[in-house]
């Protein structure tokens, strides 16, 4: 089962930018289609944007659409979200996860199988 890591998080001003990354040590992830989910306290977690193994499609929820970019360094083993324009409510713990077999979009939380631990990004002035 393939541990995903992810890393970046942290205390970022409204209307600030933060890159978060997706690794897996010891695992090749080039292969493997990657969503970034999120999830609010209280709320239930959403999927924000998946890329697929080449990096070539791409796709964004439309709360971050035009504010997000997901690509993928496949030799560097690294999958990364920019996130710029900050809102408080991109406020949340944000995974990344690879799907356990076939996926759909709007992405399904339970359609992914290997998850990391999650970075918590915090929007607040």
């Amino acid at each position: 089962q393939v541990q995903l890591v992810e890393s970046g998080g942290g205390l970022v001003q409204p209307g600030g930018s933060r890159r978060l990354s997706c690794t897996a040590p010891g695992f090749r992830l080039a292969n493997n289609v990657i969503g970034w989910f999120r999830q609010a306290p209280g709320k239930e977690r959403e999927g924000v944007s998946v890329i697929n193994a080449s990096g070539g499609s791409r796709r964004y929820a439309d709360s971050v659409r035009g504010r997000f970019i997901v690509s993928r360094d496949n030799a560097k083993n690294t999958i990364y979200l920019q996130m710029n324009s900050l809102k408080p409510e991109d406020t949340a713990v944000y995974y990344c996860a690879t799907p356990a077999d076939t996926w759909t979009w709007p992405l399904v939380p339970s359609e992914f199988g290997a998850w990391g631990q999650g970075t918590q990004v915090t929007v607040s002035a």
